[in-house]
């Protein structure tokens, strides 16, 4: 594994990985406070390209408010810290954002939660910063399925043309550190979210910062407002993963009360991606997850 570093002078470098150690150990070593993989060495010189390291005075203030424990060890940073370094990071993934479309599979589960009432295969496509559209591919079972996808999808393009709007920033959101475990492998900060206003594109609930890179590994919530008259207790769940250095949404799980029906869940899934060069359309390299 290739991992491209920035230590804490605010320079960036390229080490080795080696899988028997782990990211967060070599992170440790190094003395770095946030890491990226890279699929290759080439990659990494090229996202050093892309994303020049920041200058050194942004990161003091945010180190100095670390603090060392009488064994030596760094504790967990403080509330401020995490929002601070969680900012920096989704700018710096804004900055690596490139054209892509992906293949999205949805699958309606039925009050029990096992038979599969409806399945939905849907493309989607993305151009930075703003510029999301969908295709309905294939859908079986219940017409409710296709209708709940394409209300889903139309949400989802509608955000993204105003982003800061639904980010997880003080501007939206009050932060509290909570505790500290593991999420999918990796050590994570568990902040409570409340939002500050009533808006049914913001959440309340909890989020999963990973330790090292300050990126989300999950999202927990129900809707700061009702999403329709028709929907109730909805409860959603995000999770997130590397994308050809892209860190994207790559899974969801919405259960809700219906009214007059029962209660649903929807499971998305991405399933594929075709990515592209900066600057350019999505329809490039394939290359399936």
């Amino acid at each position: 594994m290739i991992l491209l570093v920035t230590p804490t002078d605010g320079s960036q470098k390229i080490v080795d990985c080696p899988e028997d150690v782990g990211a967060p150990e070599v992170a440790r070593q190094q003395d770095v406070w946030l890491y990226r993989r890279c699929l290759s060495r080439s990659d990494a010189k090229e996202r050093m390209t892309m994303n020049p390291p920041r200058h050194a005075s942004l990161l003091l203030p945010l180190l100095a408010l670390e603090l060392v424990a009488s064994d030596g060890r760094v504790t967990s940073p403080n509330i401020e810290t995490i929002v601070q370094r969680m900012a920096l990071a989704r700018a710096d993934n804004q900055v690596l954002l490139r054209p892509y479309s992906v293949t999205r599979s949805y699958t309606l589960l039925g009050k029990d939660g096992k038979d599969a009432k409806a399945q939905v295969l849907a493309q989607i496509s993305f151009v930075p910063p703003s510029a999301k559209t969908f295709v309905i591919q294939r859908a079986s079972g219940t017409a409710f399925g296709e209708r709940a996808v394409r209300q889903m999808l139309e949400h989802e393009t509608d955000i993204v043309k105003n982003h800061d709007s639904t980010e997880m920033s003080l501007a939206n959101y009050e932060f509290r550190l909570v505790r500290e475990e593991k999420c999918n492998g990796e050590r994570c900060f568990v902040l409570a979210i409340t939002p500050r206003r009533k808006d049914k594109a913001l959440l309340r609930g909890h989020i999963w910062v990973d330790a090292a890179t300050y990126l989300l590994q999950r999202t927990e919530g129900e809707p700061a407002e009702g999403p329709s008259w028709w929907l109730r207790d909805s409860r959603i769940i995000f999770t997130y993963g590397d994308v050809e250095g892209m860190w994207l949404q790559t899974a969801s799980e919405s259960t809700s009360n219906v009214r007059f029906v029962g209660r649903y869940t929807m499971l998305s899934q991405d399933i594929k991606y075709t990515v592209g060069k900066p600057g350019a359309s999505a329809a490039n390299a394939v290359r399936e997850r």
